[in-house]
């Protein structure tokens, strides 16, 4: 019976490894996925409510880890390498692709599905053309409940930006931008540097897998976002209605 099916909340790190992410800052992403991996091994209750899939782009997009349970001895945490340009069109192309095969294997496999959280981390503007990018953001994102046209497995999107990423950009990527389950980002503060940045975006990530994971264990559902006051130094968040600029 459906009801007696487990259900579990995909997340995914989609990552910019343009050539800007080189030094220190692809060292900082580079320990995302061990932080990760090591914060939900000392909650292993959290391993059964959530999994995890890693995407980087540049002038292309790729999946370096498929979701999966993180906790799996099998697994083994691929590393990141800078690449080329920051096509933002190519991530999302990508992502829209990869969200409907793993929620329809998972469904398959007798999962319920909580709606994906999507972690959209860039250093930088997009290189594609504007019509692009954003064609291919709402290919992703939109969808019309009552007519049932789009994409209906679209995923709650939570932008961080860093180094000369753009907040405005930024902002126009929180989705929903709006209602009670609206998405917030996150941008490194001015004066801040984009190596350390980086690491507090790992740990606001980390935060919001376990406090995410923990409520469905507990019963409740959605993805859990640190509160304001509650950020690692360096890091602001904003709504996408918050004229912050």
């Amino acid at each position: 019976m459906g009801e007696d099916r487990a259900k579990l909340l995909p997340f995914y790190l989609v990552i910019d490894m343009s050539y800007s992410m080189e030094g220190e800052n692809l060292q900082a992403a580079n320990d995302i996925m061990p932080a990760l991996a090591d914060a939900i091994a000392e909650n292993p209750i959290i391993g059964d409510k959530v999994r995890f899939g890693l995407v980087d782009f540049a002038d292309d997009a790729q999946v370096l880890l498929p979701l999966c349970d993180l906790l799996d001895p099998d697994i083994t945490l691929p590393g990141l390498m800078t690449r080329g340009g920051t096509s933002y069109a190519a991530a999302f192309r990508l992502m829209r692709k990869q969200i409907e095969h793993d929620v329809l294997q998972l469904k398959a496999d007798n999962y319920s599905v909580h709606r994906p959280a999507m972690f959209f981390l860039s250093d930088g503007a997009p290189t594609d053309h504007d019509h692009d990018w954003r064609s291919a953001f709402h290919e992703l994102t939109h969808y019309d409940r009552q007519t049932g046209t789009g994409f209906a497995m679209y995923p709650n999107v939570i932008p961080f930006g860093v180094a000369n990423a753009d907040p405005r950009t930024m902002q126009s990527l929180i989705h929903p931008a709006d209602g009670v389950k609206q998405m917030r980002m996150f941008v490194m503060d001015e004066g801040n540097k984009p190596a350390v940045a980086i690491r507090a975006m790992a740990e606001i990530l980390i935060s919001s897998v376990l406090n995410s994971g923990m409520g469905m264990a507990t019963g409740s559902s959605g993805i859990a976002l640190p509160d304001p006051d509650q950020l690692p130094g360096g890091v602001s968040s904003h709504t996408a209605d918050e004229d912050f600029l």
